[in-house]
């Protein structure tokens, strides 16, 4: 991180001076707040820092083992037993600071994760042996690009702790370690379409495990920063703020904000050939990797019939259409026809930076195909404004990472906007259809497994309303498709076609009660909380708590959707 400079023309020998008083004074400041939160982790850790309970003996040893102040961090993780097994031959020292201990922890989780994906390797992997059938093939290989995601994520939330303070990034930490777990379960959740869920399992238990203990950690060292209030004290005047590293320059905002981008593109693409590509693939593989520049490709009306990927390399991409309904790309890619659901998705994006406006995307594989994805993004900070995302089960799979939706037009049936992403939507129209023959709709299912994640579905100021005739039809807000599950609906409309009870379980006659389901202000003759279903998850929140599932606060948008040259609404 380097300082902003101040205004005006300054020496040199004196701007240099300036600069290194400033890094000095940076630099002691989070020394001396990095020591203050050490005591107060060893004073945890003397004082009553729960300790684990029904450790195993290893476990016990290992413990035995740690300094103080390494134990107390194992203390606040889900899995205690692999924290201090890892942590005991590296965490001897009670010199460490907090910090150190978070880098260690994802050292030996992406140790352990490079160990894991020699398994699931397309190069002669352990569980590619013998396997012939494409599900099958299809899976693993799924699980393959999934773990290579994870990884980046994992090298990421290091490299980033490693340049700057955790304090200062704390909040694409806990999106990219998030994103890291999530990329794993999404591996396990597919081989499970494939029968092969207790082999996965099995080879992902270490670092699934590692990976939530670093998340755990970051989480609870940013609660103890903020219980000594050390988020304030770190705050700096304006001219010795610190950035974090920008992904466009400056002259970005400019160039989104001009009234026609299609002009000034960098790429045409055409049906008619008369643009320099006709596959909206083609033009992607012209992008250059890891570009900090924007570039952008217009495709013009029609219907394009492709399965397009955003390769995670390809960075700051934005592809703009001549409306949703005039520029479409449709796929039919569905699981009863064989293909594992991750990889349905007629659009995946993986890269991050990616803007989509004007565009549709498309599933027509039709209800009875089940699980069949229209649009997928698992790129950090995509936006997708003016957008139709149209099928029937699984519509749009949100599935890490921060992610914005604006203005766009989403259709489907069963769990049709899923994932476990951190994601607002805002100003949308959520439209269920008529789904299979006695099957019920259901809008959302989320997918948060771990109690730290910072995940979660925010809809915003949408409106609810059927596509179709839908009398005969149960349509629920939602159902929790994992334990911690998190949806909240603020300020939007709902019809009639909301089911009274509101929720469906995902199994049995209720759900979790680590759920987090909330219902704010919103109205319409299907927002009535009267008859809603009884669930210890489903809250009644305040102004306040409702807030922290913003833009600003739950995504961070303030700090990169106005990059985008996109209107958006920062609070409630």
């Amino acid at each position: 991180m380097s300082s902003l400079k101040a205004y005006g023309k300054v020496d040199e020998a004196e701007q240099a001076r300036l600069d290194a008083r400033r890094r000095t004074r940076k630099r002691i400041t989070i020394i001396s707040l990095s020591s203050i939160l050490l005591v107060a982790i060893v004073v945890a850790a003397v004082v009553g820092t729960r300790a684990s309970t029904g450790n195993s003996k290893n476990g016990g040893d290992q413990a035995k083992s740690l300094s103080a102040s390494a134990k107390a961090v194992c203390d606040v993780t889900l899995y205690k037993d692999s924290c201090y097994s890892s942590l005991a031959p590296l965490a001897k020292s009670n010199q460490l600071q907090p910090e150190e201990l978070f880098k260690l922890s994802i050292q030996v989780a992406m140790n352990e994760l490079s160990k894991a994906s020699r398994y699931f390797s397309t190069n002669n992997g352990l569980l590619f042996r013998g396997v012939t059938d494409n599900i099958t093939i299809a899976a693993l290989n799924d699980c393959n690009d999934l773990l290579s995601l994870a990884m980046d994520h994992l090298n990421s939330s290091l490299s980033s702790a490693g340049d700057v303070s955790a304090l200062d990034a704390v909040d694409d930490l806990r999106s990219w370690l998030s994103a890291a777990g999530s990329c794993q379960q999404t591996c396990i959740d597919g081989l499970e379409e494939a029968n092969l869920k207790a082999n996965a399992q099995n080879y992902l238990k270490n670092t699934s495990e590692l990976t939530s203990n670093s998340l755990a950690i970051i989480t609870w060292i940013c609660k103890v920063a903020s219980s000594v209030k050390m988020r304030r004290l770190m705050s700096y005047d304006d001219e010795e703020k610190v950035n974090m590293p920008k992904w466009l320059h400056q002259s970005d905002r400019k160039l989104l904000q001009t009234k026609d981008l299609k002009k000034i593109a960098d790429f045409i693409v055409t049906q008619d050939g008369s643009g320099k590509y006709k596959r909206i693939r083609d033009a992607l593989k012209s992008v250059p990797d890891k570009s900090k520049k924007r570039f952008v490709i217009y495709v013009k009306k029609g219907t394009y019939n492709e399965n397009v990927r955003v390769e995670k390399s390809k960075w700051n991409v934005m592809i703009i259409g001549d409306g949703m309904n005039a520029t479409i790309v449709s796929g039919s890619l569905n699981v009863v026809d064989g293909t594992p659901t991750f990889s349905t998705a007629t659009f995946a994006v993986f890269g991050k930076g990616f803007i989509a406006r004007d565009m549709g995307f498309q599933n027509t594989a039709g209800a009875i195909k089940h699980q069949a994805v229209a649009l997928m993004s698992t790129g950090d900070q995509s936006v997708f404004y003016r957008c139709s995302i149209n099928a029937f089960q699984d519509t749009l799979y949100a599935h890490s990472n921060r992610q914005f939706y604006r203005e766009c037009n989403i259709y489907g049936t069963v769990d049709f906007i899923f994932g476990n992403s951190a994601v607002v939507l805002q100003n949308c129209n959520i439209l269920p259809r008529r789904p299979m023959l006695g099957q019920q709709n259901t809008i959302t299912a989320q997918g948060r497994f771990d109690p730290n994640q910072n995940t979660g579905i925010s809809i915003q100021n949408c409106t609810i309303q059927p596509f179709g005739n839908l009398s005969t039809v149960q349509t629920f807000l939602g159902r929790p498709w994992k334990n911690y599950s998190t949806t909240v609906y603020m300020n939007s409309m709902m019809g009639s076609l909301i089911d009274p009870s509101g929720w469906l379980p995902w199994t049995g006659n209720t759900a979790p009660p680590t759920i987090f389901y909330a219902e704010f202000r919103n109205f319409g003759p299907g927002s009535s909380s009267k008859n809603r279903v009884k669930w210890k998850g489903l809250k009644n929140i305040s102004n306040k708590l409702a807030s922290q599932f913003t833009v600003k606060a739950f995504i961070q948008g303030d700090k990169w959707i106005p990059d985008t040259g996109i209107n958006y609404k920062p609070g409630l």
